[in-house]
Protein backbone atom coordinates (compact mmCIF):
# COMPACT_ATOMS: atom_id res chain seq x y z
CA UNK A 1 0.00 0.00 0.00
CA UNK A 2 1.23 3.28 -1.15
CA UNK A 3 0.79 5.92 1.45
CA UNK A 4 0.65 9.97 0.78
CA UNK A 5 2.56 12.50 2.17
CA UNK A 6 0.57 15.27 3.95
CA UNK A 7 0.73 18.59 3.03
CA UNK A 8 -1.35 19.77 5.66
CA UNK A 9 -1.64 18.69 9.00
CA UNK A 10 -5.09 19.90 11.02
CA UNK A 11 -4.60 18.13 13.96
CA UNK A 12 -0.45 19.15 14.01
CA UNK A 13 -1.83 23.11 13.08
CA UNK A 14 -4.59 22.76 16.48
CA UNK A 15 -2.02 20.98 18.72
CA UNK A 16 0.62 23.85 17.50
CA UNK A 17 -1.91 26.64 18.46
CA UNK A 18 -3.13 25.26 21.50
CA UNK A 19 0.33 25.10 22.75
CA UNK A 20 1.35 28.81 21.84
CA UNK A 21 -2.35 29.45 23.84
CA UNK A 22 -1.16 27.38 26.66
CA UNK A 23 2.54 28.99 26.92
CA UNK A 24 1.12 32.52 26.66
CA UNK A 25 -1.27 32.03 29.54
CA UNK A 26 1.06 29.80 32.14
CA UNK A 27 1.22 31.53 35.17
CA UNK A 28 -1.61 34.20 34.26
CA UNK A 29 -4.25 34.65 37.39
CA UNK A 30 -7.92 33.83 36.08
CA UNK A 31 -8.94 37.86 35.49
CA UNK A 32 -5.57 37.77 32.82
CA UNK A 33 -6.81 34.51 31.16
CA UNK A 34 -9.78 36.34 30.73
CA UNK A 35 -8.61 39.52 29.34
CA UNK A 36 -6.56 37.26 26.87
CA UNK A 37 -10.20 36.20 25.38
CA UNK A 38 -11.81 38.42 25.63
CA UNK A 39 -8.60 40.37 23.47
CA UNK A 40 -8.95 37.39 21.19
CA UNK A 41 -12.46 37.46 20.75
CA UNK A 42 -12.50 41.18 20.15
CA UNK A 43 -10.24 40.38 17.09
CA UNK A 44 -11.74 37.53 16.01
CA UNK A 45 -14.79 39.79 15.88
CA UNK A 46 -13.21 42.27 13.79
CA UNK A 47 -11.44 39.95 11.45
CA UNK A 48 -14.77 38.47 10.70
CA UNK A 49 -16.37 41.91 9.58
CA UNK A 50 -13.23 42.94 7.02
CA UNK A 51 -13.64 40.26 5.86
CA UNK A 52 -17.56 40.46 5.50
CA UNK A 53 -16.99 43.74 4.03
CA UNK A 54 -14.24 42.56 1.46
CA UNK A 55 -17.02 40.23 0.48
CA UNK A 56 -19.61 42.42 0.10
CA UNK A 57 -16.86 44.98 -2.23
CA UNK A 58 -16.74 42.08 -4.91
Amino acid sequence: MRTKTKEFDCVEMQDRAALRIHNALKGKTREEKLAYWRQRHAEALEELRQAREARAEK
